[in-house]
């Protein structure tokens, strides 16, 4: 029998303790096939020579879509509150997209 929640239409969402601390984050590379989306959060530090994947997302074509427009949409909520984000000094004002492994289009 459902719960009260699932009548409702509510999900309830767990965080983990671990999980809510969050991880750090200043690269993120995307990749996809035809059945998902792989997206890398990388940890670049400077002075280091390599640079760690702290998480990996996989996602089906559909719910990558759906993250698009939520930050889409957050971005701009964002934007209105706090003002438009720019580049820092020193980078590019277009989104510089990398390909660090060397990856073809469509590999994950």
């Amino acid at each position: 029998m459902a719960n009260e929640n699932e009548k409702n239409g509510q999900l309830q969402i767990e965080v983990k303790p671990e999980v809510a601390q969050g991880t750090y984050s200043n690269l993120a590379v995307v990749t996809h096939s035809p059945n998902e989306f792989v997206v890398d959060f990388v940890s670049m530090l400077p002075g280091m020579p390599k640079a760690e994947v702290v998480s990996r997302v996989i996602l089906v074509p559909e719910h990558a879509k759906r993250l698009l427009f939520a930050l889409q949409d957050n971005v701009k909520k964002y934007e209105e509150q706090f003002g438009t984000i720019g580049p820092r000094q020193g980078q590019q004002a277009e989104p510089n997209t990398i390909n660090p492994f060397n990856i073809k289009k469509g590999d994950a």
